[in-house]
């Protein structure tokens, strides 16, 4: 990377010979990119309004998009004679290959089209690689794979050792400055008092400094391996490839070079690799090159590199490079930050510790001055002053030992710890309960959570779905369980069964593979599921059914368009387009129907509303509702496009997915807490309203609104429905958006939402918490997630809630804790040292204190899980006072009670005790400590 920033200018100021015109134009730009500087870095000059960590993401973005610019600007200038002849290692030839790792892995590198014919294209790669496209790689030869190509996984940083932690809480300076004091106090003491009386007070000090120095390092250490537990969970991707012959599910982390990898809209490209087969695949390249606009991926440029993200379409890669020989893989170094970015808490806590830190900073030189003022006043009575012992030297030091310990426990280096434990804390728990938090302040925001816009499909619902009616040929009729259907339980022609098998088969993203034991599964939603399993049950053959024709484009279903299409070549001659989606969608694309003999009809206005009529009543029984359409064209109609109209309507399609249990008591929940649960679906409104009624969440009719009417709203007008709404139908992910945005902006309200597709991701980033759905969820969404739900149950959310809650009353308990001990710790020791000239707490009891309540006393008090108390109370507002009017009276109550407690022991404990003979002191400055003790778990 540092190579390839800091370049040789004078290598850039000849130009190259033998180019063309485009090429020199290439050249030419780069050159203007390289060599200056401001236009280099244009981004980083405009970051001034953003966090240092956007900051420092954004520049090694910029860096990437140069590195990878000078890169292929300089593989473009390859001899034009090929690539340089190369011998293949006895490894290699060993292992059956062709071609070696880096040959083949710069190929993708430099999209490199001359490169990749000379090798004879991308089946002459997957023969050198020793692989067929139809049968993908075999078991037996995956670890021969490995060896000669390398694993798919990344160099990171060693993780931090224990002794490191130990060594980062010794930088603690009030911890130094008490070292010195203590090795001083001991050299002092063995001079006077001998062995071993001498070592006791030097040696209390030091085991004390040891003991929170232990404690201290301890919990960091633990609390590091806890991240990296949970940041190894955040990396566990699945990808679908073709192995043995048949489609299966394996980590990225397993893939190897020849893996015929399938790829979907929001997938990961998992590898660097080559196109072999694809519809409309388009590439965002963003993490990698910085430039936003989709990259079409094409027979003439079918190069796929490892971290982008599939926009739209779907494709077959064959993997060619992996783990470090990737693009992305090289580049995993300098992305390799680590850690966290401090969460709002903890940079509110900072600042108050800064404060509090002051303030003790303040009393211990007060304390000394006093105490060092009243000791020479002393010496000076007693006409001593020119006398001058080693004892007077340790009482000195022993003043200033305890003006740097009341520093010492002045400074509440426990608030930031107690977030992070507590949050580290929920984090760990919510990972037991099905939810994956990806960023710290997740969990802190949740607790202030007063609205939830959650999606229907698999959150609210099973996402178990299943065909339950269909209308077909004007009548409708029941599917029950599992018993297979034929055309004559059906009532319908042949012709019209034959029509209705190829729009379920052929027009589908899903596929049907067999298992190890030969037994039939579906690879794909739940809604393509649904409807290949109604397929199989009519007696249709999914494989049979694909062989017997070719398609020609595929348009994949996404969250804007509502439907999916195809384009085939049937076997019998004639080209025809197969259409499904949203009922409405695709009723308006038809002008003719099936009637009840099978014969095509015009659709007229009385059969539409026949047909909406049958829509809508298959939603409010709370059936999701899609219709099927075909359309043939000629021979001459255009092979890249697939018609937008003049489709004949085959069947509507009921599909039922029922609602999860324990929603509705999960909905009742959130009511009870002062959380409005919204449901925003793409659904049909009367389906979204059947299953809102059902979940507790809709109220009346008149608060349900589709999306394309809400956007169409003015300000004033969303501003007094939003309030209202409690399901939002037919919405597309800008409308989801919109709603996100009015509730933020216009109401104040702290939003969490829910989201599975690629196109979520904006309202998902917008939001105060996204939360991706595990299991439906795609790579795009879960990356623009806060909190990844891995059983997409909404009952988890509400978890989730309960635990935000419970951290930031956990922390409010520590923060309460913490202030009262510093403030009574301050106070008696400084009121003292004025009166009677001596601090009753002592350095090492002092030193003991701090590390009980900082370490000790935050580890007890942030890890109280939640309980049920917690959800029936209002959520916390935005901005709302960390340090409540409560807190405050519990805070300064406390402190008085303390202080009067332990005044009238240090100024009337000898005769209310009856203490007696030289150790009085030392006996009740004892009990003074214990008492001070005994005051804090009291107050716990």
């Amino acid at each position: 990377m540092d190579k390839l920033l800091n370049l040789n200018l004078k290598e850039f100021e000849v130009e190259p010979k033998h180019s063309s015109e485009a090429a020199l134009r290439r050249w030419r730009k780069l050159v203007t990119i390289v060599k200056n500087p401001r236009r280099r870095f244009r981004m980083i000059a405009n970051l001034d309004k953003r966090s240092e960590a956007e900051q420092q993401k954004l520049k090694i973005k910029e860096k990437i998009r140069v590195a990878l610019i000078v890169q292929k600007a300089a593989l473009q200038f390859i001899d034009a004679a090929g690539p340089p002849e190369y011998k293949l290692t006895n490894e290699v030839r060993e292992a059956n290959f062709g071609i070696e790792p880096d040959e083949l892995a710069s190929i993708v590198h430099g999209h490199d089209i001359k490169r990749l014919r000379l090798h004879g294209g991308v089946e002459g790669i997957a023969r050198k690689v020793a692989v067929s496209p139809d049968e993908g790689v075999y078991s037996d030869n995956i670890s021969t794979r490995q060896k000669i190509y390398g694993l798919n996984c990344y160099t990171e940083k060693p993780p931090r050792t224990f002794w490191m932690f130990v060594w980062d809480a010794l930088q603690d300076l009030t911890l130094i400055v008490l070292m010195v004091c203590a090795v001083i106090s001991i050299g002092v003491g063995l001079a006077t008092e001998g062995w071993p009386k001498g070592m006791y007070d030097g040696s209390g000090i030091l085991l004390s400094i040891i003991l929170v120095v232990l404690v201290t390092a301890i919990s960091d250490y633990r609390q590091s391996l806890q991240f990296r537990e949970l940041d190894r969970e955040k990396k566990k991707i699945y990808v679908q490839v073709t192995r043995d012959g048949r489609r299966q599910k394996v980590s990225i982390y397993d893939l190897v070079v020849g893996d015929v990898v399938h790829l979907s809209i929001g997938d990961q490209v998992p590898a660097d690799g080559l196109l072999i087969s694809g519809y409309s695949l388009q590439i965002d390249e963003s993490t990698l090159s910085g430039e936003i606009d989709p990259v079409d991926i094409y027979e003439q440029h079918p190069f796929l590199l490892s971290g982008t993200k599939v926009r739209d379409g779907s494709g077959k890669m064959l993997v060619t490079a992996v783990g470090m020989r990737t693009e992305w893989g090289k580049l995993m170094e300098t992305l390799n930050e680590g850690g966290e970015d401090e969460t709002p808490l903890q940079v509110k806590l900072n600042g108050v510790a800064t404060i509090i830190g002051k303030i003790g900073l303040t009393f211990a030189v007060l304390t000394f001055v006093v105490l060092a003022v009243r000791f020479l006043v002393e010496k000076a009575l007693q006409n001593e002053f020119t006398n001058w012992s080693s004892t007077d030297a340790l009482t000195l030091l022993n003043y200033f030992a305890i003006a740097v310990t009341i520093i010492v426990v002045a400074v509440p280096e426990g608030l930031p710890l107690a977030v992070t434990l507590s949050l580290a804390f929920a984090m760990k728990q919510l990972m037991a309960e099905r939810a994956l938090v990806r960023h710290l302040s997740a969990c802190e925001t949740m607790g202030s959570v007063s609205c939830i816009c959650t999606d229907k499909t698999g959150t609210l619902t099973t996402n178990h779905m299943v065909v339950n009616r269909i209308w077909i040929c004007e009548k409708i009729k029941d599917i029950s369980g599992n018993e297979s259907k034929n055309l004559d339980e059906l009532e319908i022609s042949e012709g019209v069964f034959s029509v209705l098998l190829r729009a379920i088969f052929l027009n589908s993203s899903a596929e049907v593979v067999k298992d190890e034991k030969g037994k039939n599964s579906i690879l794909g939603t739940p809604t393509e599921t649904a409807l290949l399993e109604f397929g199989l049950l009519l007696g249709g053959d999914h494989d049979a059914q694909r062989r017997q024709v070719k398609i020609l484009k595929v348009e994949p279903f996404n969250s804007c368009r509502k439907k999916m299409s195809v384009l085939v070549a049937l076997p019998e001659g004639g080209i025809r387009a197969f259409c499904k989606g949203a009922s409405e969608i695709v009723l308006s694309m038809c002008d003719k129907v099936a009637d009840y003999s099978g014969e095509l009809v015009p659709l007229s206005e009385e059969r539409v509303r026949n047909i909406t009529d049958v829509i809508n009543g298959f939603a409010s029984e709370a059936l999701r509702t899609l219709c099927l359409a075909f359309k043939d064209v000629d021979d001459t109609y255009p092979k890249n496009s697939i018609p937008e109209s003049g489709y004949t309507l085959m069947a509507v399609v009921g599909i039922k997915d029922p609602v999860r249990p324990g929603v509705k008591e999960a909905v009742q929940t959130c009511l009870a807490a002062g959380i409005t649960v919204r449901m925003v679906t793409g659904d049909n409104i009367y389906t979204a309203k059947a299953i809102a009624k059902e979940c507790g969440i809709l109220t009346a009719d008149e608060n349900a609104i589709q999306g394309p009417e809400f956007s169409r709203k003015s300000l004033d007008e969303m501003r007094d429905i939003i309030p209202n709404i409690q399901v939002m139908a037919r919405s597309k992910p800008m409308d989801k958006l919109n709603l996100v945005n009015q509730l933020r902006n216009m109401f104040g309200e702290v939003v969490a939402v829910t989201g599975d597709g690629t196109n979520d991701a904006p309202a998902l980033h917008q939001s105060d918490i996204g939360l991706a759905m595990g299991v439906a969820g795609t790579e795009v969404a879960k990356e623009n997630a806060d909190v990844i739900v891995m059983d997409d149950n909404f009952a988890t959310i509400v978890n989730v809630a309960k635990w935000g809650r419970a951290v930031y009353i956990n922390i409010q308990k520590f923060v309460q804790f913490q202030l009262t001990v510093n403030v009574v710790a301050l106070v008696i020791n400084f009121v003292s040292a004025c009166i009677s000239g001596s601090a009753p707490l002592t350095a090492v009891q002092l030193l003991w204190v701090n590390m009980i309540m900082d370490t000790l006393g935050a580890l007890a008090l942030a890890t109280e899980p939640p309980n049920d108390a917690l959800m029936k109370r209002p959520p916390v507002p935005r901005g709302a006072s960390f340090i409540t009017k409560p807190m405050w009276r519990n805070i300064i109550g406390q402190s008085i009670y303390q202080l009067i407690v332990l005044g009238v022991l240090k100024f009337d404990g000898k005769q209310l005790l009856r203490l007696t003979g030289s150790d009085a002191t030392s006996v009740l400055n004892t009990v003074i400590f214990n008492s001070f003790v005994f005051c804090q778990l009291n107050m716990d």
